[in-house]
């Protein structure tokens, strides 16, 4: 039976610009057309996303116009989420598999309703409506996230490789970005440094450091130079510097510090990292552990790390029966001759 997977390709998930750059965007992969009718209480009208300021327990409706200029009906499915960050420092505002952050007072997925699918008719248009409800209480800065518009799979395309066995799909969805905030105080920016452990990315060997922004407020223009040496000594093993990063409000992630090809020892070390935004800076020094049962279970999946090789194992067995075969066949011989004296 051939075995069928489902692959996520790189350029397979389209995410259209959060709608900042094209109030229609459009792709020739997409079936359907958005764009972000923009209310009053928009902060900066020049911005194509739904960029709001609203008041405790305020309710307001917001639309978004969906385009279909294809001969089918097409079956959407808008998914809301709040803003998060990826390893690699960037912000994402579409789906993810990131946990809630324990500092996030309010998803974004609780404060705006809407429809689980809408369908737009062929050759035509048809609106869909956010329902906005700001909690009862005030509060500071930011919730940041976005609405995720994607066309439901029985419509997806798929292509099927038969010589491979796979089912290769591509999908495409639009996010549109969603911003709600009641005062234009700004807040202290803070950061945190929670876990540092042995880990991976891509099969390669990393030691993760767990960054927290617990405001709510975007951590912009964000740098880290992380140094890892032995407990107690100076001497520099892995290092790690990164900059034009950006940190969601209220979210966290993983930051790698690779090892380059290196394989973990076990042992204590320390983690000496200095972060920075466009507005604070802040320095940590943190020890960690990493187990030897750890370290080998990472060395031997860690793609870059050779592992033995068996070749020289075998050349070396094969000179060893050769030299005793040889040595077999002297005695052999030895023996022989002195049969034939005697």
């Amino acid at each position: 039976m051939m075995k069928k997977n489902t692959i996520w390709t790189l350029l397979g998930v389209l995410i259209v610009s959060l709608v900042w750059f094209t109030p229609f965007a459009s792709a020739s992969e997409f079936n359907f057309g958005v764009q972000t009718v923009i209310p009053d209480n928009q902060i900066d009208k020049q911005k194509s996303y739904f960029n709001l300021k609203m008041e405790p327990n305020q309710k307001q409706t917001l639309t978004i116009q969906l385009r279909n200029d294809t001969e089918d009906d097409v079956v959407i499915e808008p998914k809301i989420h709040s803003a998060t960050t990826n390893l690699n420092g960037v912000v994402e505002y579409g789906p993810t598999k990131a946990e809630r952050d324990p500092s996030l007072l309010y998803e974004l997925g609780d404060l705006i309703q809407t429809e689980d699918e809408i369908t737009v008719p062929a050759n035509g248009s048809k609106d869909l409506q956010l329902h906005v409800t700001m909690p009862e209480e005030e509060f500071q800065g930011i919730l940041a996230g976005g609405i995720t518009l994607e066309e439901k799979e029985a419509s997806s395309s798929k292509d099927e490789d038969t010589t491979q066995g796979l089912s290769i799909e591509n999908k495409y969805a639009y996010v549109v970005g969603i911003t709600l905030q009641e005062t234009d105080e700004k807040v202290k920016q803070d950061l945190k440094l929670h876990e540092v452990e042995a880990g991976q990315v891509n099969a390669r060997n990393v030691i993760n450091a767990t960054l927290q922004n617990p405001t709510p407020t975007y951590l912009n223009r964000f740098e880290v130079d992380a140094v890892v040496t032995k407990k107690g000594k100076e001497e520099e093993l892995y290092t790690s510097q990164k900059q034009d990063m950006q940190v969601a409000p209220n979210s966290n992630f993983e930051y790698p510090i690779s090892l380059e090809g290196e394989k973990f020892e076990s042992g204590t070390y320390t983690l000496h990292l200095k972060a920075k935004s466009s507005q604070e800076s802040w320095e940590f020094t943190k020890d960690f552990t990493i187990e030897n049962n750890d370290a080998k279970q990472f060395n031997a999946q860690d793609v870059t790390i050779e592992g033995p090789n068996y070749v020289w194992y075998i050349v070396g067995l094969l000179i060893v029966l050769l030299v005793g075969l040889l040595a077999f066949l002297f005695w052999k011989r030895k023996k022989k001759e002195q049969e034939t004296n005697e």
